[in-house]
């Protein structure tokens, strides 16, 4: 054969090859043919059945040593067309398709757990520490109100194990295994939950034993839907911060939509998937990693007043045949506080907590909760620790404050000279104005963007505790003055009516931080230089609490209560600061003095007035 045949041979065979799997049927295909030949299967064994049982009934008086009676013929023919369609639904489970259901219970400190035999499967989760709003016990899930089961093909069947009735064996308060018999006693499937023995691991397995040739690994599956509880106050804030997290191995933790319907096909090795509520959540964790074949999430929103989301889960894993497989998960079933998720050691789990994003996160992770949990380690209430926590920030932003007031004062100890710049240029080209007012401040040695410097620096702490508060479940149930939950908002008068972007209630501590805002503004522009021609920055600076009014309404009440505290604390350091330490006159002296000596235009003065220069040839 020489190489052109040799080359062609192969050509045939590559084409072969990839017209066949070109052809081949997928995953959804292969299940839907399997179920319709187990129908199919099914339709002919009860015809067989039924068969059987006519022709027994019509056997001659005389063929027969002693005619049973007709009420037993007629059970015995029942019986034997149930055991045939049980025997084509289940197969080689068939002893495990009847039993009586039983519970099993499994408990340390903080979980506890009901099992069913029936299906294998936690009938209720709670957690021993928290209540709902209301006072009752919190459940992770609503009772049966969703799907928990394994499920694989045996043979042509499509096995569920919520159908099959387990044997329990109850190892110790902490665990039990559970097994869907065969007829085989050595040949079984088996789940097996261990809960540790503190806080809200629950380890669980399935084991296939002995079914190597009846039970394809690769078609086993885990599928869990969960409808959460509305555990809060408030439905809707709960409802906005509910949703599915995942990790793939090779990525950062994502999430699907907060606010809408979502589901998505995982195209990845899945570290963990985790149904996030409020202030709790249900992990999933794989060591392995969950495959990308077949895996998929959801998340649907509910529009019962009883319950905040529907979550899903459909997970694959890679299996091969063997005669004994082991399928390892571990299920954290606990509180979303953030140094209880960070010592799971899994990876970017604590990141279901939404502290914000970059330097917003940073700031929480490494210098608000620090802070916040040293103060909450002395037992003090919650709004002691708030407070504790505004001074201690607003004593380590006081060099940037006293900067940024600074910077105010040097501006508005110009004012003579600015007042003679706008007489005299009252006429002219407002560029002409604005080079006389830069030359003025080049002189004197103020810079105007300086003051604006501490401000943003002080931007990621203002934005961190936005995220922080809410996010905060120490304050879940916390009441403080007249507010009975600061994670939720405080109202001191309810309406019989919903006004837009308001709500349906009146938050005090929104109102008292919306009347410190206003009251800052008002002192804060004593302290601000006159700015000519920018109205619209004043209509801005009381529109701002307005706008927080409106917003925060239904927010954290220990968020308001903060920005409260903030608003009140600053006011006391611009006035203490003003009065005690920087002298207007003095500095007006050093801005004269400097207004005398020559003075370089610096970088920033240059390309400002390069820009102007630009505008006003464009201009002509």
């Amino acid at each position: 054969m020489d190489r052109n045949s040799i080359i062609g041979f192969l050509l045939i065979v590559l084409i072969l090859i990839g017209f066949t799997w070109w052809q081949a049927p997928s995953r959804e295909q292969i299940e839907a043919t399997r179920r319709e030949q187990d129908s199919l299967a099914t339709l002919q064994i009860e015809a067989q059945a039924r068969e059987e049982a006519r022709r027994a009934a019509e056997v001659p008086a005389e063929a027969a040593p002693a005619a049973a009676p007709a009420s037993t013929t007629d059970s015995l023919a029942t019986d034997s067309l149930e055991r045939m369609r049980l025997l084509a639904r289940y197969g080689i489970f068939l002893p495990a398709s009847t039993g009586e259901g039983r519970t099993i219970v499994l408990e340390n400190e903080d979980v506890q757990l009901s099992i069913s035999t029936h299906g294998a499967h936690p009938q209720v989760i709670r957690l021993k520490d928290y209540t709902t709003y209301h006072g009752e016990p919190l459940l992770l899930a609503d009772p049966d109100s969703g799907v928990y089961e394994w499920r694989f093909f045996s043979g042509n069947l499509d096995i569920s194990t919520r159908d099959l009735h387990f044997t329990a064996e109850q190892i110790s308060p902490l665990e039990v295994r559970l097994k869907a018999p065969t007829a085989d006693p050595a040949r079984y499937l088996a789940i097996t939950y261990r809960l540790d023995s503190a806080k809200y691991f629950l380890h669980h397995s399935v084991e296939l034993v002995g079914l190597q040739g009846d039970v394809d690994p690769r078609s086993l599956f885990f599928h869990w839907e969960v409808v959460g509880r509305n555990n809060e106050k408030y439905l809707p804030a709960e409802q906005q911060k509910s949703t599915v997290f995942y990790k793939y191995f090779a990525d950062d933790r994502n999430y699907l939509s907060e606010s809408e319907a979502e589901a998505k096909k995982l195209d990845g090795r899945t570290n963990w998937v985790a149904f996030k509520q409020d202030f709790f959540s249900v992990g999933l964790i794989s060591e392995e990693g969950f495959t990308a074949n077949g895996s998929e999430i959801s998340i649907t929103p509910s529009t019962s007043p009883d319950h905040n989301k529907r979550y899903s889960a459909k997970l694959y894993f890679d299996k091969a045949a063997a005669a004994n497989v082991i399928v390892p998960m571990r299920l954290y079933l606990g509180p979303n506080h953030y140094n209880t998720l960070r010592r799971t050691k899994v990876e970017q789990f604590d990141r279901i907590i939404d502290l914000g994003w970059g330097i917003f996160g940073w700031m929480n992770r490494f210098l608000v909760i620090p802070i916040f949990n040293f103060f909450g380690g002395f037992n003090l209430g919650y709004g002691v620790i708030i407070l504790l926590l505004t001074i201690a920030i607003k004593l380590l932003l006081t060099p940037l404050t006293y900067r940024n007031q600074r910077s105010s004062v040097r501006m508005r100890a110009l004012k003579p000279e600015m007042d003679a710049i706008n007489e005299k240029m009252k006429d002219a080209d407002p560029l002409k104005k604005q080079q006389a007012t830069m030359d003025l401040y080049r002189k004197a040695g103020v810079n105007p963007a300086s003051g604006c410097v501490p401000m943003v620096i002080q931007l990621p702490v203002l934005y961190a505790m936005f995220r922080f508060f809410p996010a905060s479940i120490e304050l879940r149930q916390q009441s403080f003055l007249w507010a009975d939950d600061l994670s939720s908002y405080d109202s001191i008068l309810d309406l019989p009516f919903t006004i837009p972007m308001y709500g349906d209630h009146v938050s005090l501590f929104t109102l008292l931080m919306a009347a410190s805002t206003v009251i800052y503004t008002l002192l804060n522009q004593k302290h601000m230089p006159t700015q000519q021609g920018m109205p619209s920055m004043k209509l801005m600076m009381y529109m701002f609490p307005v706008m927080m009014l409106l917003f925060m309404n239904n927010f954290s009440a220990g968020l308001s209560y903060y920005y409260l505290l903030a608003n009140l604390i600053s006011i006391l350091q611009m006035t203490v600061l003003s009065r005690w330490f920087i002298d207007e006159e003095k500095l007006r002296a050093e801005l004269l003095a400097n207004m005398k000596k020559p003075r370089k235009k610096s970088r920033w003065q240059q390309r400002l007035e390069e820009m102007q220069k630009q505008q006003q040839g464009r201009r002509r």
